[in-house]
């Protein structure tokens, strides 16, 4: 890297985060396209399968058969296809992130060496990244099925008090939505709150809940920064999703529209799967983005709360043999971290061994 480590703007993160994602491209939208990759693959099996259904005889035999092959089908989903793709999703982060440490202190990367340097920690990632979704999802799960039931009871409590359909039917509804923004606000707090743990597990590699406390620590006072950054995200997915579908969508209906219903129904699936693909192109275009500009906020974090620029031009003019360790978390002590082997900063370096000196022993006089 050219310039030096310093305290960064949300301006110059984002610009930084183009910076790099133009001048490498393909290596940045190779890692991401493979989790693409594999979706898109269900999807289309998942087509052919409805497909095959709608043309299959409508007799009690064929109609018992579907309904078995639906069922294998689905439980395949649920227990290879779903796991196949979370894992493909955890490979892929890590692949970024350690791609995106790299090129971001000035070193060469291609795409098998992004998954090649983070094969060994797999587990480690996919068990960051399940460790993230139960966090968010499973605690959103078991606090709506809570209050739904709270509100349930509320209700009927209400009614059978006398206070009204009309007034039960008002209360219900405003308690709904403060349960919903109540939902909403924690998800994205905590998405928030945990945006840093990939770069943090993958630079420092350390595991998947010392990650989770890491990324904590190191997210208080940018997260407002971070939400930004997502919300820029999701407005330029939206455009460039709405910009690959609906000329798309426009031209197949112009081409399909014969009256014929096997044009319509073949119409409609293809534009489904117009729909779908486009969805998929564009996560594929724009998880680089994110995944570069959250280890550019995981390092800028660093640079104001550990003085990591510092320990950087310390290590690079030679001045030091091991970097201070990072900041302990609460509750934690500080390991030490060894020097960065030669050509990669990441990974340890042995410790050269240390002579040995006894004491000679003197002749007396």
């Amino acid at each position: 890297m050219n310039e030096p480590l310093r305290p960064s703007t949300l301006g110059e993160i984002l610009d930084r985060t183009a910076q790099l994602y133009r001048s490498r491209f393909l290596l940045f939208l190779g890692i991401s396209v493979v989790p693409t990759g594999v979706i898109v693959v269900l999807a289309c099996v998942l087509g052919l399968y409805i497909a095959m259904w709608n043309m299959a005889p409508a007799d009690a035999t064929s109609s018992m058969m579907a309904g078995v092959l639906a069922l294998g089908f689905f439980a395949g989903l649920l227990f290879i296809a779903l796991p196949v793709y979370l894992a493909t999703m955890a490979l892929s982060s890590a692949a970024m992130s350690h791609a995106v440490s790299r090129v971001h202190l000035g070193q060469t990367m291609t795409i098998r060496d992004a998954y090649k340097s983070i094969w060994y920690r797999g587990w480690r990632y996919i068990w960051l990244y399940m460790l993230e979704g139960l966090i968010i999802g499973a605690a959103f799960i078991a606090v709506w099925i809570v209050l739904v039931l709270l509100i349930a009871g509320g209700a009927a409590l209400a009614e059978s008090s006398g206070a009204g359909s009309a007034a039960g039917g008002a209360l219900f509804g405003l308690v709904v939505v403060l349960v919903i923004v109540a939902l909403v606000s924690y998800v994205v707090w905590m998405a928030l709150r945990l945006s840093l743990a990939f770069p943090a597990c993958v630079v420092e590699q350390i595991g998947a809940w010392t990650a989770i406390k890491r990324s904590s620590r190191l997210s208080y006072g940018t997260k407002g920064r971070i939400f930004l950054l997502f919300l820029l995200g999701a407005v330029l997915s939206w455009l460039l999703s709405m910009g690959i579908t609906l000329p798309l969508t426009i031209i197949l209906s112009l081409l399909l529209s014969s009256g014929d219903p096997q044009h319509e129904q073949a119409a409609g699936l293809a534009i489904i799967f117009i729909s779908y693909g486009a969805t998929f192109a564009v996560q594929a275009l724009v998880r680089p983005v994110y995944g570069i500009a959250l280890v550019l906020f995981y390092y800028d974090q660093r640079i104001r709360m550990e003085g990591f620029d510092i320990e950087w031009m310390m290590q690079q003019a030679g001045m030091v043999d091991t970097l201070p360790p990072a900041a302990p978390l609460a509750g934690q002590q500080a390991t030490p971290r060894l020097t960065a082997a030669p050509g990669n900063p990441f990974v340890p370096a042995p410790e050269p061994p240390q002579a040995v000196e006894f004491p000679q022993d003197k002749d007396s006089t």
